[in-house]
């Protein structure tokens, strides 16, 4: 049996993401793909993503994420790798 290793990203997004649906948008589709993590709107305009998940799943996530929503416009997005916390589900933060 192989065990699929879990990547840690912490991710920043930037642009039109605030107010356009993009945490609720985000939440689902990580649900859909079995992302594990927290999403929430910073003071500056900008949503983070703490996001869990198999390398496979995590590209497919992370361009959703570069796209977001209809009403999005995604500017820029900062992406680091962390130690894997082992989050359970995916909450949007308030």
């Amino acid at each position: 049996m192989t065990t699929k290793s879990i990547v840690h990203k912490e991710i920043i997004v930037k642009g039109r993401v605030q107010g356009v649906g993009y945490r609720a948008n985000a939440k689902h589709m990580a649900d859909l793909l079995g992302v594990q993590g927290q999403i929430k709107n910073m003071p500056d305009k900008a949503v983070w993503i703490l996001a869990e998940a198999e390398e496979p799943v995590m590209e497919q996530f992370l361009t959703w994420c570069r796209k977001g929503p209809a009403m999005a416009k995604v500017t820029e997005m900062e992406i680091s790798v962390g130690p894997v916390q082992h989050v359970a589900g995916f909450t949007i933060l308030h």
